[in-house]
């Protein structure tokens, strides 16, 4: 969880404190980080990552592309709070529309949830910038269709490495359109790397974790980036924050529980 929350702060620390531009970044966060993937996959099989889809490839770069714009302006926890907000809504309104039906204690969480995104975007003095919070909602919606598109693969690691290898051309092709803006920093390269190195510890780690472990510990994320922000980026903590993540994390966790309690009731007993 912390590397996994890492990612916000090295990126912001990046985007704010080095002159890195933000294409260069989202390409060698990709690179390094299908680089280490493509490790792994070999010393495991001993065969070059082959999984993975187009679309998966797609909706990664979406991501990693508006996650970078968006920390050009936006504080280390509003952007993952929002991006987190954002992952979740769109994987349960998927399953909603799909004919899944919620129980009324997931109706309340997911409404919690909801309202306080629409909360932290308010507007008012603490609100944050517009277009920075789009670019991260469009991250967060990419990063939910990603795991949408994954969540039946056999091959998790597998997968993710040929997501990321698939990622790269899109990567290529934003820098080579911003061409005239590279602006290459050795800090910034440094936390480019150690960013895409998170994406690794965490799909190494995620097929050890039940799928109720791994969403329930995910609620931790956009808390230990905004406390990194605070400590280590100077960034302020406004009521506004403090407010919309309760009812965003509180009603997600309520809908995650909810959810696993009412499975478990569903089991047939033998």
């Amino acid at each position: 969880m912390f590397a996994f929350s890492a990612n916000s702060l090295l990126c912001r620390a990046a985007l704010s404190e080095t002159t890195i531009d933000a294409s260069s970044f989202t390409t060698i966060r990709l690179v390094s980080g299908a680089i280490m993937l493509a490790v792994l996959s070999w010393q495991r099989n001993r065969t070059y990552p082959t999984e993975g889809s187009w679309a998966g490839g797609l909706s990664l770069f979406l991501y990693a592309a508006g996650f970078s714009y968006a920390y050009m302006a936006l504080p280390t926890g509003t952007g993952a709070l929002l991006l987190f907000g954002a992952v979740q809504v769109t994987m349960i309104g998927f399953g909603f529309a799909k004919g899944e039906r919620l129980n009324w204690k997931q109706t309340l969480g997911f409404l919690f949830a909801f309202a306080g995104l629409l909360w932290l975007l308010a507007p008012g003095v603490h609100s944050p910038p517009i277009i920075g919070s789009v670019l991260m909602l469009i991250a967060g919606v990419a990063w939910g269709a990603y795991s949408l598109l994954g969540r039946s693969n056999q091959k998790p690691l597998e997968t993710t490495a040929g997501n990321f290898v698939r990622s790269l051309p899109f990567a290529l092709l934003l820098s080579l359109l911003f061409i005239q803006q590279t602006s290459l920093d050795a800090r910034g390269i440094g936390l480019a790397i150690a960013s895409g190195i998170g994406y690794a510890l965490w799909y190494t780690a995620l097929p050890m974790l039940r799928s109720t472990y791994a969403a329930t510990l995910q609620l931790s994320v956009p808390v230990l980036a905004a406390i990194s922000g605070i400590a280590l980026l100077n960034e302020t903590l406004s009521t506004q924050l403090i407010l919309a993540s309760t009812a965003v994390l509180g009603g997600i966790a309520l809908f995650i529980l909810a959810g696993h309690s009412t499975t478990k009731k569903g089991k047939p007993r033998h």
